[in-house]
């Protein structure tokens, strides 16, 4: 009786909570005029109210978050082709029973976001050169669908990099980036003993687009001094293209490979490869898919993408953020609705996806899981998303299901 009575109590404190989040959005300035509209622009603020609800076969509670992420930054305008950017980014508990990973509650199951307040990105930008953009502070780095380098940004803790970026485009054709990677600032905050790693890497990606697709090559070299298993290099390629795509119809496909071996201060002797494909078929409001992502093991380890946005890729329920030794082959299928037109939003989604797991080497089962999401986008600013994962586990991997009910607002 007392389990239901707090559950209940912590889903009403929740519902309160996102309805004052709403309430202070609706009353938040929309638009400002002449000199207040120049300095409205260059200001930083960005709220998400999530609630987080865990279940998991082997823990005795179930978790219950609600987290309220808020970045807040300047950005100039551009002098001279230089432009300076602050950002700050607190995550405060309003429900905590949960394991952040650095409260000791692992009687609970994992919600990776921990209380922390910090700098989010400090950076210096210049375009002075034709058709070139330098980066250089903690910054936010994202390349391609983020399967190798990303900010995480599902997690209310952003991943950022103390890092130098250059993008290089001569053409329409072609684009050149390269990156020198210092420090990696992770989700799990500065009070974590794995909340950063120093380190040596260099980024280098070749794209050339053309009538048929777009090929990219890309190299990513990572030295990580706090996490020698982490140490890597990656070459590979990847090839993206439409064949259709006139009218409602459209039927695109990607293919990728990519070669990993030891680099730097890696302890291992190991060559690992992994390979994906996909294609998805869309109508204008209907879209479904099929695809294949197969990453290699040796018995000791698999293939690793640590700088990636791991949660978008082998279901968001975050069983596999680390490739079993075995390695893992996802077969994903999925489907989505888009509203052609709602008058009271701006707009609507829906996506639905399915993941059966193998162990790529012996094909031992590993679980399959099922996941849906809504996203409804309530003004310019403001959008509302419900999401759920159920992952029915197998191969050692425990079942758990997840939901979660977000509200954002970006000023």
């Amino acid at each position: 009786m007392g389990v239901k009575m707090k559950t209940k109590r912590n889903r009403k404190h929740f519902l309160c909570a996102l309805l004052a989040s709403a309430t202070l959005v609706s009353l938040a300035p929309s638009s400002y005029a002449g000199e207040e509209n120049n300095l409205a622009d260059n200001i930083i603020l960005d709220l998400r109210l999530r609630g987080e609800w865990v279940e998991q076969d082997g823990k005795p509670d179930n978790a219950e978050a609600l987290t309220l992420r808020t970045r807040f930054g300047f950005k100039t305008d551009e002098i001279s082709g230089f432009q300076f950017l602050v950002e700050g980014e607190n995550v405060t508990h309003i429900m905590d029973d949960f394991d952040d990973t650095i409260n000791g509650m692992g009687n609970y199951p994992v919600v990776a976001d921990p209380e922390t307040t910090e700098l989010n990105r400090l950076q210096v930008s210049y375009t002075g050169l034709e058709k070139t953009k330098i980066v250089v502070g903690r910054q936010r780095i994202i390349l391609g669908d983020a399967r190798y380098v990303g900010n995480v940004g599902f997690r209310q803790n952003e991943q950022t990099f103390d890092a130098a970026l250059l993008a290089f485009s001569p053409d329409d054709h072609v684009s050149f980036t390269y990156a020198y990677v210092a420090k990696v600032r992770r989700v799990f905050g500065d009070d974590s003993a794995v909340g950063e790693f120093d380190m040596d890497t260099h980024i280098v990606e070749l794209a050339w687009k053309g009538t048929p697709g777009t090929l990219t090559g890309f190299a990513y070299l990572a030295d990580v001094d706090d996490a020698a298993a982490a140490s890597n290099a990656t070459y590979g390629a990847n090839w993206s293209g439409a064949l259709q795509d006139t009218g409602d119809l459209s039927v695109k496909y990607k293919f990728e490979y990519a070669r990993q071996t030891d680099y730097g201060n890696s302890l291992d002797d190991f060559e690992l490869s992994m390979m994906r494909g996909e294609f998805i078929i869309s109508n204008g409001t209907l879209s479904g898919g099929l695809g294949v992502e197969v990453l290699e093991g040796n018995g000791a380890r698999g293939f690793a993408t640590p700088l990636a946005t791991l949660h978008k890729f082998q279901g968001w329920s975050d069983v596999f953020l680390t490739t079993p030794s075995d390695g893992i082959r996802d077969l994903y299928l999925t489907a989505g609705w888009k509203a052609p037109g709602v008058t009271a939003i701006k707009g609507f989604n829906v996506g639905l996806v399915y993941h059966n797991y193998e162990a790529d080497s012996g094909g031992a089962n590993l679980g399959s899981e099922w996941g849906a999401v809504a996203t409804a986008k309530l003004t310019d600013k403001t959008s509302l998303q419900l999401k759920y994962a159920d992952y029915d586990g197998a191969g050692g991997y425990a079942s758990r299901t997840k939901t979660w009910l977000a509200l954002s607002w970006v000023y």
